[in-house]
C-alpha cells in the first residue's frame, strides 16, 4: 500500500464493504465514522499540505492520529469523551488495514496502542416530574408545529428512545391497537418494542389524524415534511425549554436534550423499583452493567438507604438470627 491512491481507496472500501456490507453498520454509526474522517482528513490537509485524495497510507502515523486528538481537545473544545469516539473510528479503520495492508503492520500497530483517555464520569442528569411537566406544557397546541412538538416529548420522555431513533420512526412504527408499542430497530442494530402508556397513545392517535406533510412517511416530520435533523430537534427543546423555565425557573439553567429525556425515564422506572434488567432492554442497552450509571445518579434513594441504617451514636437494634433454611436458600 504505497501509491498516493491507497488511502483513498482503502477508507472507501473501509466505508462501503467493511461497515455497510459486512457489519451491516447503523446509519447513526456511519455517520459518526464520516464525520471523524473529515475531521482527520482536513487536520492532515493542513499539516501536510496535501490534498486527502492524494494522501499516502505511510504519512497517518501514531503522531500524527495523537496531534489531531491534541487539538480536538485543546482548539475546538472537544470533552475527552467525544475525543475518545474519534479514536475508536480510527482504530476501527486501522484494524481493517491490518488485513489489507499486512506490509504496514508496524505502523498499524502502533496506531492501535493509542490508548483511550481517563476521564471522570460525572453523575448523569436528568429532568424532576415538574420539570417534565412544564416541558410538556410548553408547546402551543393550537397550532400544528406545537402538536408535533408536544407529541415528540411526550413520547421520547415515556420511552426514552435515542435521538437518532426519535428522528427516524416512521408512521408503520407505531402500533396503536392491543400493545400499544413504538417499534425501533436501535444502536448495534438491535430490534426492540417500548411500550406506551394510554395517555401518550391518546395524544399519539390525535396526532395521526392531523394533516400529513411531505410523503407522509415519517411520524415527527419537520415543516417541510422531512425528517428533523439532530439540529432541528435541539432548536424546539432549546425554544421549549426556554417558554417552560418561567412555570418552572429550575429549567433555566439546565440543558435539556432527547438524552437527559432518556436518562429522565431510565430514572423514573428505577425509583419506581424497576429490575435493572428490564431497564437495560427498555433503554436497548448491551449490557445491564451499562444501566448500573443510574444507580448513582438520584440523592434521594441513598437518603432512604440511609434512613434503614443506624446513625453512629444510635442504639443498634438487637441482633436476630435468620431461618437457617432460608438463609441456606439466599445462599444458593
Amino acid at each position: 500500500m504505497t501509491t498516493q491512491a491507497s488511502l483513498a481507496a482503502l477508507l472507501e472500501r473501509f466505508f462501503t464493504q467493511r461497515l455497510m456490507q459486512q457489519r451491516q453498520a447503523s446509519p447513526h454509526t456511519i455517520s459518526s465514522y464520516r464525520d471523524t474522517f473529515r475531521q482527520f482528513l482536513k487536520f492532515v490537509q493542513q499539516r501536510v499540505h496535501q490534498p486527502p485524495s492524494r494522501l499516502n497510507f505511510e504519512e497517518i502515523d501514531a503522531p500524527l492520529i495523537v496531534a489531531f486528538l491534541d487539538d480536538l481537545e485543546k482548539h475546538h473544545g472537544v470533552s475527552v469523551r467525544s475525543r475518545n469516539l474519534r479514536l475508536t473510528a480510527l482504530h476501527s479503520f486501522f484494524r481493517y488495514a491490518a488485513f489489507e495492508a499486512p506490509a504496514r503492520s508496524a505502523q498499524i500497530q502502533r496506531v492501535l496502542a493509542i490508548p483511550s483517555k481517563r476521564f471522570t464520569r460525572t453523575l448523569v442528569q436528568f429532568l424532576t416530574r415538574a420539570e417534565v411537566d412544564a416541558l410538556l406544557a410548553a408547546p402551543d397546541q393550537r397550532t400544528w408545529l406545537g402538536r408535533r412538538d408536544h407529541a415528540f416529548l411526550l413520547v421520547a420522555v415515556q420511552t426514552g428512545l435515542r435521538v437518532s431513533e426519535m428522528t427516524g420512526l416512521t408512521r408503520e412504527d407505531l402500533v396503536v391497537g392491543a400493545g400499544a408499542h413504538v417499534h425501533v430497530i436501535g444502536k448495534g442494530r438491535k430490534e426492540r418494542c417500548t411500550p406506551i402508556a394510554k395517555s401518550t397513545l391518546a395524544v399519539m392517535k390525535a396526532w395521526l389524524r392531523e394533516p400529513q406533510r411531505g410523503g407522509g412517511h415519517v411520524l415527527f416530520p419537520s415543516a417541510k415534511g422531512t425528517r428533523l435533523t439532530v439540529h432541528g430537534v435541539q432548536y424546539l427543546l432549546n425554544k421549549h425549554r426556554m417558554t417552560a423555565s418561567t412555570a418552572c425557573p429550575s429549567l433555566k439553567h439546565k440543558r435539556v436534550t432527547v438524552h437527559r429525556l432518556r436518562h429522565t425515564m431510565a430514572m423514573d422506572l428505577l425509583q419506581a423499583g424497576v429490575d435493572r434488567s428490564v431497564i437495560a432492554l427498555w433503554l436497548g442497552h448491551e449490557s445491564v452493567e451499562t444501566t448500573q450509571i443510574y444507580l448513582e445518579a438520584t440523592l434521594a434513594m441513598k437518603e432512604h438507604a440511609l434512613a434503614k441504617t443506624t446513625p453512629p451514636n444510635g442504639r443498634a437494634p438487637r441482633y436476630h438470627p435468620g431461618d437457617q433454611l432460608l438463609g441456606f436458600l439466599n445462599s444458593l
